[in-house]
């Protein structure tokens, strides 16, 4: 389950971050969560992993989850605690694996420092830093649902015992 408020303390990542560097091919032929959760971030920042707490949420800028199309990167940043991604674009195979795999993830041109609290509001497509609020693009319902619900394997079980 998902909650629509968000806050946590910001990671921030550039540019072009590729599913390579969320997690990296050798780590693929697991099924073991904790072993992606222990090397998120990985090929960009190592220690990554040891300083991610539960409930932080990683600020990046354009392309985010850029390359193949492993869903195990967002599965990597769930299971690191990562509770949300907030970037000015997603690549489309990576935002909607993100939603698949109920991690959260909103589009919006935000500027903060590492470290700062990052107040994001799911329903409004907001999110609040230092005072100053971004507007971002909005989920529509249909994606806010999958997300509350845990992601879409729990979704279409929710849907079979309505």
């Amino acid at each position: 389950m998902v909650d629509n408020m968000i806050k946590g303390k910001a990671w921030i990542f550039g540019n072009d971050i590729d599913t390579d560097v969320i997690i990296p091919g050798k780590y693929l032929r697991t099924t073991d969560m904790q072993v992606f959760a222990d090397h998120a971030m990985e090929g960009i920042d190592p220690e990554f992993p040891k300083k991610v707490q539960k409930g932080d949420v990683i600020v990046a800028g354009d392309n985010f989850g850029c390359g193949s199309s492993r869903e195990q990167a967002p599965l990597a940043l769930k299971h690191a605690g990562v509770s949300c991604v907030v970037a000015k674009y997603f690549a489309r195979i990576f935002f909607r694996n993100a939603i698949n795999v109920g991690l959260p993830l909103i589009e919006a041109d935000v500027e903060c420092e590492e470290g700062d609290e990052v107040e994001i509001n799911l329903l409004e497509g907001t999110v609040m830093v230092n005072g100053k609020t971004y507007q971002g693009n909005k989920l529509p319902d249909f994606l806010l649902e999958i997300l509350t619900e845990g992601g879409l394997v729990a979704h279409r079980k929710a849907l079979q015992t309505k």
